[in-house]
């Protein structure tokens, strides 16, 4: 891996300084859904199982929306497809709703209130590794709509029993590389070197060096041999970093990606698979501030932000970490905010999941949660969150995370 780096840095003439960055990924979008019958165990494993999935999420829909049509004529002509080709196709109106419900199903996603304002781009007909690197980039630009973000879901062609939809490795569509240094440190995203490696592996001349590389998008279709595709720069917004008191803080040369748009998680609705269905919401500040920047495997900035301050780092009584990762957090809520970019605090997002539970309470469902996800990761304890249980049950329509799509994302599938 070294090599490579000292290649790429040769060649750029960029100098690469060893600062103590452990930069390992932690869980960006924490988002981005009505009951169905059954929690999520995964993909059905035979057709009658498919049948059974399907037969339920019709229902769902049909008691939720009031879909127009006859329901018994619905399920007959999915039985009659199945029987005939092993899968169906969902209506336009089908897709919609079961993206939507499997936001609203996201027990991990504090920001569930406005599941229904979710964007659907259909590209279903989008089978290639072109076809959806190209509307990867588009979904971006529509996504990041000037800094409003907006709410927004690509779904590209489904698993098929003749051919499986294509895949996106890359766990969001905007990645920094994660680059191995001399002397055990890193340089980037340490949660990104195994996929960086892959990277380099299919024929990526690397970036400049620097802790912030745009990461290619690592794309297979029906072949399974992935292919490399540079995403276009004016399809990814990037914040730098400024804090809204001192004046050192530019200089440390931070920034982060305006749009979480999570790439590799499959988005499951009655019994169909869809590998590649890229969506997102927007950040909420401590996503970026109290995880990625801060987490010891990641860019672990605590420590050069407590020395910056001039705090007493000898012992953690001094509470210099948790001073070090306030200053932190609200630089990013400043800097988005001067951006003109979205961007959610923990407490107003906490507020709106009470409200969130109380809606959907109100029209007689339940409101599945991990609390480990919903509490955020700073002042846990100062929002109204922390002060409950959840029911943890994982419902259907849902976004699943499948254990190759990890490794995957891990630069561990097969070239």
């Amino acid at each position: 891996m070294r090599k490579f780096l000292l290649r790429a840095l040769r060649r750029t003439g960029t100098r690469v300084e060893a600062h103590e960055w452990a930069d390992a990924q932690a869980p960006d979008a924490r988002c981005p859904v009505g009951h169905a019958e059954q929690p999520v165990a995964g993909p059905p494993a035979s057709r009658r199982e498919l049948v059974e999935e399907a037969e339920e999420f019709l229902r769902l829909h049909h008691r939720e929306e009031e879909a127009s049509g006859d329901l018994a004529a619905r399920i007959a002509a999915v039985h009659a497809e199945i029987e005939a080709t092993g899968t169906y196709r969902h209506t336009a109106a089908e897709l919609v709703y079961g993206a939507r419900v499997a936001w609203r199903n996201s027990n991990r996603c504090i920001g569930r209130l406005y599941w229904r304002s979710l964007q659907i781009r259909d590209r279903r007909h989008v089978d290639d590794a072109d076809g959806v690197a190209r509307e990867a980039a588009q979904h971006l630009r529509e996504a990041t709509n000037g800094g409003r973000i907006r709410p927004l879901i690509t779904v590209f062609a489904p698993d098929a029993p003749d051919r499986p939809g294509p895949r996106i490795w890359n766990e969001q569509l905007v990645r920094y590389a994660g680059y191995a240094a001399d002397h055990g440190s890193a340089v980037g995203d340490p949660r990104n070197a195994g996929i960086t490696e892959r990277a380099f592996q299919l024929g990526w001349p690397g970036g400049p060096g620097t802790h912030f590389d745009l990461l290619p998008l690592v794309i297979e279709d029906g072949d399974r041999k992935p292919r490399l595709f540079e995403l276009p720069r004016d399809a990814v917004l990037e914040v730098e970093l400024h804090h809204p008191e001192q004046s050192w803080y530019g200089g440390l040369g931070l920034r982060w990606h305006a749009v979480p748009a999570i790439a590799n998680m499959c988005l499951e609705i009655g019994g169909i698979c869809y590998p590649a269905a890229p969506f997102n919401g927007w950040y909420m500040g401590t996503e970026i501030g109290a995880r990625n920047l801060a987490d010891t495997d990641r860019y672990n900035l605590l420590p050069r932000i407590a020395e910056k301050l001039g705090l007493d780092t000898s012992s953690d009584r001094s509470l210099w970490k948790d001073r070090a990762l306030v200053e932190l957090n609200r630089a990013v809520l400043h800097s988005f905010d001067r951006a003109g970019v979205t961007v959610s605090d923990h407490h107003t997002e906490s507020r709106r999941f009470l409200t969130h539970m109380d809606r959907e309470q109100s029209r007689g469902r339940g409101v599945g949660a991990d609390w480990s996800w919903i509490v955020p990761p700073i002042s846990g304890s100062a929002t109204p969150v922390f002060h409950r249980t959840y029911d943890p049950t994982q419902w259907r329509p849902a976004y699943v995370h499948h254990p190759e799509a990890m490794a995957r994302a891990r630069g561990e599938g097969c070239v």
